[in-house]
């Protein structure tokens, strides 16, 4: 997590029509596509409107530069980990849920692994910003309501549980992401393992 001091370059302005909506779409995708396929060293903006298929004047419409698409990138990603970490509310018992949030952060890791990596970077490089933060406290909720469960051991200080649970699934996914590791069902047990073992299940 970065310590800078000064903001991350944000969108110029928010896409207000449809049409608007897909073009925005369309080059947070392109860039995605470009980080995956070609990593930082085919990452221009020039790159990203070409692959989006719009032209550069309509990309900087929306997008400063290449830390603000970028940062548009994080955002959606981190998003879209949020939908699937709170999906996991739904089992019904905490052990259930727990497993299910683990599920779902590995999914989001191994999913587009490469992209994952590179975001992963971005964000320790990149200072983060008021709506990636946001995510990261309500995913660190669903993991305190998880905690809370009836069938849950019964926590010293359940906020500061949740972000230790948090820390220690991304940290094990991410180092695992780094090392390449591919067999998510062995990447489980020992992240099961780690947070069970934290927590006082079996």
């Amino acid at each position: 997590m970065s310590n800078s001091n000064y903001d991350r370059p944000s969108p110029r302005k928010s896409p207000k029509q449809a049409r608007s909506y897909e073009m925005v779409s369309a080059i947070i995708e392109a860039a995605a596509r470009i980080l995956e396929q070609e990593g930082h060293g085919g990452f221009s903006t020039n790159a990203v409107a070409k692959r989006a298929g719009v032209s550069v004047g309509s990309l900087y419409q929306y997008f400063p530069g290449k830390d603000a698409i970028i940062g548009a990138l994080l955002v959606r990603e981190t998003s879209l980990l949020l939908q699937e970490a709170e999906a996991a509310l739904a089992h019904p018992t905490g052990k259930d849920a727990l497993v299910a949030l683990i599920t779902a952060c590995i999914g989001h890791q191994f999913r587009r692994p490469r992209l994952a990596r590179l975001l992963d970077f971005e964000e320790s490089r990149l200072p983060l910003d008021s709506a990636t933060q946001m995510v990261g406290h309500q995913v660190t909720s669903v993991a305190r309501q998880i905690l809370g469960r009836r069938d849950m051991p019964p926590q010293p200080d359940p906020t500061l549980a949740a972000q230790d649970l948090i820390a220690i699934i991304k940290a094990m996914i991410d180092g695992a992401g780094m090392r390449g590791e591919e067999d998510c069902e062995a990447l489980m047990t020992r992240v099961k393992r780690a947070t069970f073992g934290y927590v006082g299940i079996s």
